[in-house]
C-alpha cells in the first residue's frame, strides 16, 4: 500500500489498479530528469532482468520521470507519485525531489526489487497518488570518523542507507582528540600524524583531498550534503600533538587512544592558533560545496568560559569570511554569531540553565538543529545487552528515538526555530559496518521520519507496524539490525 513508505508521505490517496513492470517497460525521462533515471533502471534491471531502457521519447504508458517546474509549492525536495495500470508518473520541480520519489517507488516494490540477481517478480506498484515534501530542510546523520576511521567503501555504503529514507546531510566529524582525518596542505601533520591513532590504538588513518571529493561526489549523486567538521577548542589533542607551537607551553602531547573527553584545548590566547584555524577553515571550505562548516565547541571543559566566548567571537567570522554558515553544538549559544546554527544535543538530566540558554539563543533568531543525546543519538545501547554503543544518557529502544515532536521538545524555543534534526553515530565503540548498522538500524528511520514528515503523521503504533515491513528489504540488502521486541516483525 501507498501508505506503508519511510518516511511517512504528506498525503496519500490510495486509488485504482496497479501498475506491473514488465519486459516490455520502458522508463521515459524529459530533459533534467535522465541522471535520475537512469540510476533508477540501474536499481530496478538486477532484480528483475529486465532492459528497462531509459528514453527521451514522448509515450502515455512506462515509468515516466518529470522535470517539472510548475509545482512551486512542492519546494525544492517534493514530488508527486501517480500510479495507474498503464503508467507510474514521478514528477518534481526540481532533480533532488525526483530522487527522493525514486526512494518512495523503491519502497513500494516487493523487498526482493534490492536483490542482484534476478527474481521472479511480480513487480506491482498499487494504484493511487502520493503528494509528498519534507517538514524540514535539514535532515541529517553524522558519522564519527575521528574515534574510529572508516574507510571510503564504508562511508559510501552508509550513504546509500540514509539516501534510502531521504536523509539529506552527512556530518562528518573528522577530528578529536583521537584523530584527524582530513589533510590539510597548509598543516601536513595534522593528517599524517594526527591522523595516526585511534580509539583503542589502532592505525587510524585519513581522507586525501582526493578521497574526500570522491565522498563529496557520491554523497552529492544522492542529493546529500557533506558538512565537515572541525571540533574546537576542545576535542583537539591529535593537533595539539601534531604541532607543538598550537600549545600554549611549546610541548606537544602523546597522541591519545582513550575515550575521555573535555581534558584538551586550543591555546585560546595564543596568534598562532587563529593562523591555524583560519588556515584550516579556508582549506576545508574551498573543498566543501555545501553551505555549511560546523566547528565543534562541545565539551571545553579545559578552557574557561571567558576563553570560549573569546575563541568563538574570532572563529565564527572566519568561516563567514569564506562563505560558509557555522554550526556549532549548543554550548555555542554563550556566544553566537548571526548565522550560526546550533546543534542541540542536550538530554532529560540537561540543566534548565542549558536549555533556557539554547532557548532564549532560538528566540533571538538562532536556528537549532535538534539531537538530542537520549533521543538521536544512534551510538546509545538500546538495552544493557547491546554488545555495543554508550549508554552516558540513557539507553535508547527504537520507540524513544522515534516518539517525540521536534517541533515542541525543547520548551521556550519557537517552533519556527527548529531548522531540522541529526541522527549522530558516535565511533567510540565502532569500527565496522556491520555494528554500525545494528546501532542505526532500526533506529535512522525514524529520526529520518521525523524530520521528513507532518506531524500528524506520527503515530507509534502505525510506525512499528510500517518500521517491520522493512526488514526483508534489509536482509536482501545485506545489512545487520537489531530485532527489538518493541516491533512485529515478519517471521524469518
Amino acid at each position: 500500500p501507498l501508505s506503508q513508505v519511510i518516511p511517512a508521505p504528506a498525503a496519500v490517496s490510495p486509488k485504482g489498479r496497479p501498475y506491473t513492470i514488465t519486459e516490455d517497460t520502458v522508463i521515459r525521462v524529459n530533459r533534467g530528469a535522465r541522471a535520475t533515471g537512469e540510476q533508477l533502471a540501474a536499481l530496478l534491471r538486477s532484480a528483475t532482468g529486465f532492459r528497462l531502457p531509459v528514453t527521451h521519447r514522448p509515450g502515455r504508458d512506462g515509468i515516466q520521470l518529470r522535470h517539472t517546474a510548475k509545482d512551486r509549492r512542492l519546494g525544492r525536495e517534493g514530488y508527486r507519485l501517480r500510479v495507474s495500470s498503464r503508467a507510474v508518473v514521478l514528477s518534481a520541480p526540481r532533480a533532488a525531489g525526483l530522487f527522493h520519489g525514486v526512494q518512495t517507488l523503491r519502497q513500494l516494490l516487493p523487498a526482493e526489487i534490492e536483490s542482484r540477481d534476478p527474481q521472479p517478480g511480480p513487480w506491482r506498484i498499487a494504484g493511487g497518488s502520493i503528494t509528498d515534501r519534507p517538514r524540514y530542510a535539514y535532515r541529517g546523520a553524522m558519522l564519527d570518523v575521528a574515534r574510529h576511521f572508516f574507510e571510503l567503501d564504508q562511508v559510501k555504503r552508509y550513504i546509500d542507507q540514509l539516501a534510502l529514507y531521504k536523509i539529506n546531510k552527512l556530518h562528518l566529524h573528522l577530528s578529536d582528540d583521537q584523530g584527524w582525518r582530513i589533510a590539510i596542505d597548509s598543516w601536513p601533520r595534522l593528517a599524517t600524524y594526527g591522523g595516526g591513532s585511534e580509539v583503542g590504538g589502532g592505525p587510524g588513518g585519513y581522507y586525501t583531498k582526493a578521497d574526500y571529493q570522491e565522498i563529496l561526489d557520491y554523497a552529492a549523486a544522492r542529493h546529500m550534503t557533506v558538512v565537515p567538521e572541525i571540533d574546537m577548542p576542545g576535542h583537539t589533542n591529535a593537533a595539539l600533538a601534531s604541532y607543538a607551537d598550537l600549545n600554549c607551553d611549546g610541548k606537544a602531547p602523546p597522541r591519545y587512544t582513550g575515550t575521555e573527553v573535555g581534558f584538551s584545548s586550543l591555546c585560546v590566547p595564543l596568534e598562532r592558533t587563529y593562523d591555524f584555524v583560519d588556515d584550516v577553515i579556508r582549506e576545508l571550505a574551498a573543498m566543501t560545496p555545501g553551505p555549511y562548516l560546523h566547528i565543534g565547541g562541545d565539551e571545553a571543559h579545559s578552557t574557561s568560559s571567558e576563553d570560549f566566548v573569546a575563541f568563538m567571537e574570532r572563529v565564527q567570522p572566519i568561516v563567514a569570511r569564506y562563505g560558509k554558515r557555522a554550526i556549532g553544538w549548543h554550548q555555542i549559544t554563550e556566544a553566537p554569531a548571526k548565522g550560526t546554527i546550533a546543534q542541540y544535543w542536550g538530554y532529560d538530566r540537561t540543566s534548565d540553565e542549558e536549555r533556557a540558554q539554547v532557548a532564549g539563543a532560538a528566540k533571538r533568531g538562532t536556528r537549532l538543529i535538534l539531537s538530542p543525546a537520549d533521543r538521536a543519538y544512534l551510538d546509545h545501547k538500546y538495552t544493557r545487552d547491546t554488545p555495543w554503543g554508550l549508554s552516558w544518557a540513557g539507553l535508547v529502544e527504537v520507540r524513544r528515538a522515534y516518539d517525540w515532536d521536534p517541533g515542541r521538545y525543547l520548551e521556550g524555543a519557537p517552533a519556527r526555530s527548529v531548522l531540522g534534526v541529526e541522527a549522530p553515530m558516535w565511533s567510540e565503540t565502532l569500527e565496522e559496518s556491520g555494528p554500525l548498522e545494528y546501532m542505526a538500524f532500526p533506529r535512522l528511520p525514524g529520526i529520518a521520519e521525523l524530520g521528513w514528515s507532518p506531524a500528524r503523521t506520527h503515530d507509534w503504533e502505525r510506525y512499528r507496524v510500517r518500521l517491520a515491513q522493512q526488514a526483508p528489504r534489509w536482509d536482501r540488502l545485506g545489512m545487520d539490525y537489531y530485532r527489538s521486541p518493541q516491533v512485529p516483525w515478519p517471521a524469518q
